[in-house]
């Protein structure tokens, strides 16, 4: 890694908001409508937060979005984006009591290691990563009572939903800091 003066200088592209990621005008996000219920919200939350994601990763090319974070760990943009194509197909083996569904990219951790400054290998991922969530979304979609258990462990809905969006909160923390590195853009 460079010096400090080797980073890029911090930006963001909102004018009303310097704290933001973009002006609320052209945030996807804003919802004027607070949703009712509870299976409504955690459904808000989870495509805020997936919309979320996607703004972080948008206009960067392959290698880019491969950059890693700093040594040793191998986190990247692209890392993410498979690594949550990864934990989708995951949690639809906690739905059923079937055989579990193989790994997407092979071995243990192969989501971030495999993840390289290949234009191939982004589009691949985000269309697992597409095809994965509408997957986990129609299995969970037939099972409307959060307080329904399923599969092997008998885990309930609500506590599939609830960590469905922990780990997209939790991976859009981490895509703050790794776009910041990239290109220096900053914003929530």
């Amino acid at each position: 890694m460079g010096r400090m003066s080797d980073q890029p200088a911090r930006w963001t592209q909102a004018t009303v908001y310097p704290d933001m990621w973009t002006d609320p005008d052209d945030d996807p996000r804003n919802n004027e409508n607070s949703p009712e219920g509870e299976l409504a919200t955690l459904h808000d939350f989870l495509t805020n937060y997936r919309i979320t994601f996607r703004m972080k990763c948008e206009g960067l090319d392959a290698e880019q979005l491969a950059r890693r974070s700093v040594p040793p760990s191998t986190m990247s943009l692209l890392g993410l984006v498979r690594h949550l194509a990864e934990v989708e197909r995951d949690w639809r083996n906690w739905i059923t009591d079937a055989d579990p569904l193989t790994k997407l990219y092979g071995k243990r951790d192969a989501d971030f290691d495999e993840a390289v400054a290949d234009p191939a290998v982004v589009e691949a991922a985000y269309a697992d990563l597409e095809r994965e969530q509408a997957e986990t979304d129609a299995a969970l979609a037939e099972h409307p009572d959060l307080g329904e258990r399923v599969g092997k462990d008998g885990i309930a809905i609500r506590e599939l939903l609830v960590h469905r969006v922990e780990e997209y909160a939790r991976h859009c923390g981490h895509a703050d800091l790794l776009r910041e590195c990239v290109d220096g853009r900053v914003g929530q």
